[in-house]
């Protein structure tokens, strides 16, 4: 299976301090979509930067690019506009308690 890592751009910044209610509902739900991902096994990690810049990351698994473009399609914030979605391929070399 192969690993992807997903960047989810903010349209300002210090987006996390300054969101409106119709933002706080977008990613409510994606936070939703995300917990759904990894209850399925999908998803490896996901979470915010901090500071005045608040890219969110996440990595996950699927077997292609057609199919992780799919599951990124699927963002409530991504699919609403709220952030713009930047897709790449991903190799995890190293993690803590993994050999």
């Amino acid at each position: 299976m192969a690993e992807w890592i997903y960047f989810l751009h903010p349209p300002r910044d210090d987006f996390a301090a300054t969101m409106t209610d119709e933002e706080r509902a977008a990613f409510a739900a994606h936070a939703a979509w995300l917990g759904r991902l990894l209850a399925d096994g999908v998803l490896i990690l996901a979470g915010p930067t901090l500071g005045s810049v608040n890219t969110g990351i996440g990595i996950f698994e699927a077997p292609d690019e057609e199919t992780a473009r799919r599951i990124i399609a699927a963002d409530p914030v991504a699919r609403g506009g709220f952030a713009r979605a930047e897709l790449r391929p991903y190799q995890l070399g190293f993690l803590r308690g993994r050999d």
